[in-house]
């Protein structure tokens, strides 16, 4: 496997990882908020996040630091694409309960 190549699958590892750390923090927020243990989610959740991301930047990453930079930017473009969607459908939403009562 050349370096090239090499480089294009750790940025597409390093997307998985963000993807999957970002949507699971969309899911948390979304059944979080509704939640009478909102603590306890938020807190669980980003426990199991991050110790999952941190280990498969060790074991999938780990090593060149060249490896570890592409990456990051698979990471970083895997939170661009997943919080997209995140903040459209928070634009779209319903207005605020107090726009109805400006004068």
């Amino acid at each position: 496997m050349n370096e090239a190549s090499h480089l294009v699958a750790a940025a597409a590892a390093g997307a998985l990882l963000g993807a999957f750390f970002f949507a699971g923090l969309w899911w948390t927020v979304r059944r979080g908020v509704s939640s009478g243990r909102a603590a306890l989610w938020f807190l669980g959740s980003m426990v199991l996040r991050t110790c999952i991301v941190v280990l498969g930047f060790r074991l999938l990453l780990g090593g060149d630091w060249k490896t570890l930079l592409a990456g990051l930017a698979g990471f970083i473009a895997a939170r661009v694409v997943v919080t997209r969607p995140a903040r459209m459908a928070h634009r779209a939403g319903p207005p605020a309960p107090e726009a109805d009562h400006a004068p």
